[in-house]
């Protein structure tokens, strides 16, 4: 039986060995022992599981079928697939950050067996899987490439938050560093996704369409974000706009709205930094991208126009924000820019309270230094910004948050239009 290694338990990993643990023998580590210690007694912080879908592909040894969580690096010992799938986040000069990627590959290089196979999930850019991770393999390890080891790219296709479009029901894209070695890797992929595989002619072109995914959405996102404030210059709903234009069979469906997350708000910056390494500079990507960074500035200082045509006076004012994940119905709080909104409304005077039942109180305030407010109380402000669309927000009045001059700004299209509500 293969013995199989995944490397890193977060969004991507965890899905990722439990589906392979249904056919095969897993070793899944993950260095943070508090998210073993979870996984271990079911609880899930990421929210993709329940408690009984964790317990039943648990094995207690590593040689059986199922999914052995350990926090001990030495139990990746007589594994020969090592399957990689820690964050690759961009710093704060948006610059790629792939020191746990470099850190994950070195570990791998320890225990790398003659004929072992490592393959790729996280996003790198174009040309990190050959150049940078097969160096550190070769040097450490003592082997070369397709004579002493194999290694493959396979970008993660996770959707988090979406119950219909799991991991085996979306079309897995896979590479090789040979003929052989993709071969090896499509089948493995083939034998627990459903919905079938790629195989992509080489490694770069798997790292490149997982990086343009990404920034295509970026570029559309961006259009109708421009879109949005042009046309709140005009005084016209962006919203009746696009739903007249989506009347057309091939208009796109896109909507404006803060763009964050590990993938969309990252994987441009991937592209773009390979490409000026070529003494390329890439126009059309970046613009977009820093269309998308600007909409946090834009959401907090429209609400607070909005509030001085009230009356209010925004120095020492009331403002709730409801959400700060970077997406509905999803905890993931990471490169989220509902913290951008945060940020301008408490230069503006504001005193913000925010309100989340879906993230983590505690990985909000490591991460932001923002103390969500437990519930929603009586408590009435000047102004409410509907900033991800939960489903239990849906079922709100946003009237009872609001005073009776309050502002309700609500960026992403939650509630009918009144004229009480402005919208993006």
């Amino acid at each position: 039986m293969k013995q199989i290694a995944v490397i890193g338990l977060g969004y991507v990993g965890l899905p990722l060995a439990k589906l392979f643990a249904s056919k095969y023998a897993v070793t899944a580590y993950d260095h943070d022992p508090d998210r073993i210690s979870a996984i271990l007694s079911g609880k899930d912080k990421n929210r993709q599981f329940t408690p009984e879908e964790l317990k039943e592909v648990q094995s207690v040894t590593k040689s059986k079928q199922g999914a052995y969580f350990t926090k001990n690096a030495d139990d990746l010992d007589g594994c020969d697939i090592f399957i990689v799938t820690v964050p690759t986040p961009v710093d704060i000069h948006n610059k790629p950050d792939i020191s746990l990627l470099i850190e994950a590959t070195e570990l791998i290089a320890a225990k790398l067996p003659k004929n072992g196979l490592v393959i790729y999930e996280s996003t790198v850019y174009l040309g990190c899987t050959e150049e940078r991770c097969v160096s550190v393999l070769e040097k450490i390890s003592g082997m070369k490439l397709n004579t002493g080891f194999y290694v493959g790219y396979s970008p993660e296709r996770i959707n988090p938050g979406d119950t219909e479009r799991r991991i085996e029901n979306i079309v897995k894209v896979t590479s090789g560093s040979s003929p052989e070695a993709a071969e090896m890797v499509d089948e493995l992929y083939r034998s627990v996704i459903t919905a079938g595989t790629h195989l992509a002619p080489s490694i770069k072109v798997a790292e490149a369409a997982k990086v343009i995914e990404n920034s295509q959405r970026d570029i559309n996102i961006a259009f109708v974000n421009e879109l949005a404030k042009i046309f709140s210059l005009m005084q016209i709903d962006t919203n009746e706009v696009l739903n007249a234009a989506a009347t057309k069979w091939n208009f796109l469906p896109f909507r404006p709205g803060l763009v964050g997350g590990h993938c969309i708000g990252v994987d441009p910056y991937y592209l773009a930094q390979k490409a000026t390494e070529f003494a390329y500079h890439p126009e059309i990507i970046l613009a977009g991208r820093r269309m998308n960074d600007s909409m946090g500035y834009y959401v907090a200082s429209e609400c607070v126009k909005t509030m001085l045509q009230q009356g209010i006076t925004v120095s020492g004012s009331s403002v709730l924000v409801m959400g700060i994940t970077f997406k509905e119905n999803c905890p993931d709080i990471r490169n989220s820019k509902v913290n951008d909104v945060i940020k301008n409304l408490k230069e503006y005077g504001c005193s913000v309270d925010v309100y989340d039942p879906v993230a983590e109180p505690d990985e909000t305030e490591a991460e932001y230094h923002i103390q969500l407010i437990p519930q929603l109380t009586e408590k009435k402000y000047d102004a409410v910004i509907f900033a991800v669309a939960h489903h239990d927000f849906k079922k709100l009045d946003p009237e009872n948050l609001v005073t009776e001059t309050g502002v309700i700004f609500d960026v992403k299209g939650i509630f009918p239009k009144n004229t009480r509500i402005k919208r993006l």
